[in-house]
């Protein structure tokens, strides 16, 4: 029951390619957006399409299967958690964003290089 505390699971395709970091240590970090599609109903009873998108990051190993496979468009699943960003700029405006950490990757369409 613990690892349902805090878990994410979306499948969707990256809206570019994903962007990679190195850090000391052979650490890597890759993140990119997700668009994650959906089709319900409007109060009219019509079939309405509506994309979310997802801020996602991945670090190790699992950054760099990112990095080696993940390209802009094909169809991936993820399972990780949510981590919320909050930070102060230079002019004293604060800001947050919401991310999801990658515990898991899963490819569903193979790379065409």
């Amino acid at each position: 029951m613990s690892t349902m505390r805090n878990s994410v699971t979306l499948v969707g395709r990256p809206g570019a390619e994903p962007e990679v970091r190195n850090f000391g240590n052979n650490n890597k970090k890759a993140s990119f957006r997700l668009a994650v599609n959906e089709s319900r109903r409007n109060a009219n009873k019509e079939w309405v399409n509506d994309t979310q998108w997802f801020n996602i990051v991945a670090w190790g190993k699992t950054a760099e299967r990112v990095e080696n496979n993940v390209k802009k468009g094909m169809q991936i699943g993820i399972a990780g958690s949510l981590r919320n960003n909050e930070w102060t700029d230079d002019k004293g405006q604060r800001h947050s964003t919401t991310e999801i950490w990658v515990n898991d990757l899963l490819l569903l369409e193979k790379t065409k290089d």
